[in-house]
């Protein structure tokens, strides 16, 4: 299909066609994987990458390519409005437990944005949700939005089924639902979005340390293995940010720790490099399922 400009309208078809779609990156592959889509639709992706955090493989996927400190909003927001960036997106992880640093205000030497973000506007608390959204209320602010990086990139997300060889056992199944109400009400109180599960009884509930820290926990607790982990999306999940995430990284770890299962949400969860997850999965006998 051709788009025409249409001088009617304001900017025209080809001023955004024009526009680079701003990515603010944090660490791990799905940072990567967006871009390259970007990149397959004809767009060119304008990024600032999380110092620390994002994959340098990113400088030869975008352009302009910056990193900047995780404590920096102003200097994010004046990279992104020199690339005439207009809309921008989030993906990859970044490390929430920087917060508690010791000294913190000498080792992250937050720009003045973020002392104004963190202390002066009206947020009620710390969680992930409220800090994100206290994030893309200062881009905002400066006429930038945020979309969903799924709008580019929705083959990523996991549909319904079995997807390895070996399906979860009648005892498994048992786990499966007894974590999954955990997992929705941890979820809904925006604390986390996994739980490790034995025999119905919980092993780890993911919290700031993220899932990988949580599955070695569970990990360390249960020396005897065959434990289940429930990853779900948030009942009041905004698909901008934070959404559920597996990858190899992921089958590496459960297979390290002694699980045996992994039940994630379908149509919630990014599964990034499907062939080589199921493959690891299936090699290691851990069993994969999607749920609604």
């Amino acid at each position: 299909m051709s788009v025409t400009a249409d001088p009617r309208r304001s900017g025209g078809s080809e001023r955004i066609l024009a526009e680079p779609i701003g990515l603010l990156a944090g660490s791990g592959r799905f940072p990567i994987v967006f871009a390259e889509s970007a990149r397959r639709q004809g767009l060119r992706v304008a990024c600032v990458g999380i110092q620390y955090e994002a994959p340098e493989e990113l400088r030869s996927l975008c352009q302009p390519f910056q990193l900047v400190g995780v404590a920096k909003l102003g200097r994010m927001i004046r990279a992104f409005r020199r690339a005439g960036v207009r809309r921008i997106v989030m993906a990859g992880k970044v490390t929430k437990n920087v917060m508690y640093t010791p000294w913190r205000m000498v080792q992250l030497v937050p720009d003045l944005r973020t002392i104004q973000m963190w202390y002066f506007r009206n947020r009620i608390d710390n969680r992930d949700d409220s800090l994100l959204l206290g994030v893309i209320a200062e881009f905002e602010r400066d006429g930038m939005t945020f979309a969903s990086a799924l709008d580019f990139c929705p083959e990523l997300l996991v549909k319904e089924g079995i997807l390895t060889r070996r399906a979860p056992t009648s005892r498994e199944q048992k786990d499966i639902e007894f974590g999954w109400t955990l997992a929705k009400e941890m979820g809904r109180l925006d604390v986390g979005q996994s739980v490790a599960i034995k025999e119905r009884a919980t092993l780890a509930v993911e919290a700031i340390e993220g899932t990988d820290r949580c599955i070695e926990r569970a990990g360390q607790l249960c020396r005897s293995g065959g434990w289940s982990l429930v990853k779900v999306a948030k009942p009041q999940q905004d698909m901008r940010f934070d959404v559920p995430t597996i990858g190899v990284s992921t089958i590496e770890n459960l297979h390290r720790a002694g699980a045996k299962v992994l039940a994630i949400e379908a149509d919630k969860t990014i599964l990034l490099d499907r062939d080589d997850v199921i493959a690891l999965a299936d090699r290691y006998g851990l069993s994969i399922v999607a749920m609604r």
